[in-house]
């Protein structure tokens, strides 16, 4: 129980600060949706699509081998100079190739009238991949002050530039000669192509960011190991495949929408920028699911030494699969509430909503299971579930989508995850078996969907769904009491 409180403190920490600052990005959704049209966020949406996807590749999973071998070496900071040399060295030969074949790159996705996009993403993937390893560094030495005010600046920055160009500038730009800033607004400012001011608010909250994190790269002095560096790249390799695969669900869903949308491309991104906005509500889920993982990470692995470590993972993943159940109901009985986030151009999308909330709890849930693999340094199985997962995700896509549009998106992703989660489970048992309450884990999020489905459609004041929450979180206290007061 004392390494429970150890990682809900730790959960705590960083889960308060990401909250807040994905509470303030996420001001950014319906700043986007109520500005921009349905096919600008789109586009938005499939760019940075291929961002989740290239930032996984590039990092190459060096972070969870960082951790790993913070743990087992005795040097652990020729660990810290040999990752960051290699994340260099890669970093820096992707940025000349990259550079080099921007414009091929515009072309192959269908992306030549904004061939300037392109270079900004690439030196945006630059600077976000050099900033992995110190941001990992930071979560290994538990500087969670230091690792939460480096990422609320960069949101700060970032949502602060947002508000700057797409509702500010067009404010001075409307009114005129007359409004004191007026000349040095309209010497930079093009009312026309808001969407591209998303890019550039990015681009510089993403340098500033580097900038901070610099004197963490201090420690490169202490040179590379190439004994240290065969170690640990057969173990991050099968952890890249892990990281890659396992986006893909939640990736190419956006990426190929709008190609494979039978009404053509044009109304595609039109359906993937509805597809999108809603998915951000879904996302809620992630949000916990991020909060979580910034602890677990270094918490699991650390927790490893002890004897009673499998008994706190069952723990651990019987907590979170309530809180996440509570996730689930909670946003799908407040809807009429949670609709405004978004403009009312993208709410024809919201019966995704429960699909893609449910898809990410299995997503949470295989991140659980996923610790026998790491643990055990079978890493390889982990590359060969989220591989299946991806296969499955693309499939249903491309046999989906065309006959069902948005809707099979979602169902791809699902089924991704679903696969995966219990591929992890079974092969779990035998290589690495931990006593989980499997009878709870399936219940609490069995019955939150039911509930949700028998309540669907009803007319219910807010009162009385409220209440009907907070019965539930109630009769669930009261299952789990005697676990819980040994918490406290």
């Amino acid at each position: 129980m004392s390494a429970l409180k150890k990682l809900l403190g730790q959960t705590a920490v960083y889960g308060l600060s990401s909250i807040v600052g994905r509470l303030l990005n996420y001001l950014l959704v319906p700043l986007y949706t109520y500005s921009l049209p349905t096919g600008e966020y789109g586009m938005v949406s499939e760019l940075y699509s291929y961002v989740a996807l290239m930032l996984a590749l590039l990092i190459y999973g060096m972070e969870t081998t960082f951790f790993r071998y913070s743990e087992t070496e005795k040097d652990s900071k020729k660990v810290l100079s040999t990752s960051s040399i290699s994340i260099l060295i890669s970093t820096l030969i992707f940025l000349v190739l990259a550079w080099t074949f921007k414009g091929d790159i515009a072309s192959a996705m269908n992306y030549q009238d904004y061939q300037h996009f392109i270079s900004w993403f690439i030196i945006i993937l630059g600077l976000e991949v050099l900033s992995s390893i110190p941001f990992a560094y930071l979560r290994q030495q538990n500087k969670a002050v230091t690792f939460v005010s480096l990422k609320m600046i960069n949101i700060f920055i970032n949502l602060g530039l947002n508000l700057f160009f797409i509702l500010y500038c067009p404010v001075v730009i409307n009114a005129g000669p007359t409004h004191l800033l007026y000349p040095i607004v309209s010497s930079f400012f093009q009312p026309d192509s808001l969407v591209q001011y998303i890019f550039i608010s990015n681009l510089i909250a993403s340098t500033i960011t580097f900038i901070l994190l610099l004197p963490i790269y201090r420690f490169v002095r202490l040179g590379f190991s190439m004994v240290l560096w065969k170690k640990m790249i057969p173990y991050a390799l099968p952890i890249l495949i892990v990281n890659l695969a396992g986006l893909i669900p939640i990736s190419i869903d956006k990426i190929l929408l709008d190609d494979l949308y039978s009404g053509g491309q044009e109304e595609g991104l039109k359906q993937l920028g509805i597809y999108s906005a809603n998915a951000k509500i879904a996302v809620i889920m992630m949000l916990f699911i991020q909060t979580f993982r910034y602890a677990a990470d270094p918490f699991f692995f650390a927790e490893a030494r002890n004897k009673n470590a499998k008994e706190t993972y069952a723990q651990v993943m019987h907590y979170f699969v309530i809180i996440g159940s509570f996730i689930f109901l909670g946003v799908l009985l407040f809807m009429d509430v949670i609709q405004h986030f978004i403009g009312k151009d993208y709410r024809e999308g919201f019966y995704v909503i429960p699909i893609l909330l449910m898809a990410n709890l299995m997503l949470g849930i295989y991140y659980n299971l996923s610790f026998w693999y790491k643990l055990t340094n079978k890493t390889i199985y982990g590359a060969w579930f989220s591989i299946v997962g991806a296969v499955i995700a693309i499939l249903l896509n491309f046999i989906l989508v065309p006959h069902y549009g948005m809707l099979g998106s979602a169902w791809s992703v699902f089924a991704a995850y679903f696969v995966s989660m219990m591929l992890s489970y079974l092969y779990g048992r035998k290589y690495y078996p931990i006593p989980y309450k499997i009878l709870p884990i399936i219940a609490y999020p069995l019955i939150a969907s039911l509930l949700y489905l028998s309540l669907r459609g009803l007319d219910l004041h807010l009162f009385l769904r409220i209440g009907i929450f907070l019965l539930c979180l109630g009769v669930v206290f009261l299952i789990e009491r005697k676990r819980l007061m040994k918490l406290v």
